[in-house]
């Protein structure tokens, strides 16, 4: 499956996103449910608030992503502490696209509830 990324910007000064390459070519942790996974981007959120997000969603998917993962930087905000206050909004915006197959999972690094 193709997929796009997107990371927190506030953290991408501290993570290079190699863990989010590895688990997606693996298909482990986030992936599990997908399996291997062929990254088509790789992008930020453009910022607090995050308002960019879904735009640079859907700019992934129209370049071929079949699903789009939120990094869990975005969920925990880790390593910074500060979680995104708007990523439950940006999934729901996300879902309601008409791409075909779109889904949105949070990870890659950590397991969560792959909603």
């Amino acid at each position: 499956m193709k997929v796009g990324i997107i990371r927190c910007q506030m953290t991408e000064d501290m993570c290079p996103g190699s863990t989010d390459f590895k688990v997606a070519r693996e298909g482990s942790l986030a992936f599990e449910q997908i399996g291997p996974a062929e990254i088509v981007g790789f992008l930020s959120c453009g910022g607090c608030p995050g308002k960019k997000a879904v735009m640079r969603a859907r700019m992934m998917v129209d370049h071929g992503a079949e699903a789009v993962v939120f990094t869990s930087c975005m969920k925990n905000g880790t390593p910074i502490g500060y979680p995104c206050r708007i990523l439950p909004q940006s999934k729901t915006l996300l879902k309601k696209s008409p791409a075909p197959k779109q889904q949105s999972l949070i990870g890659p690094t950590k397991r969560h509830d792959l909603r």
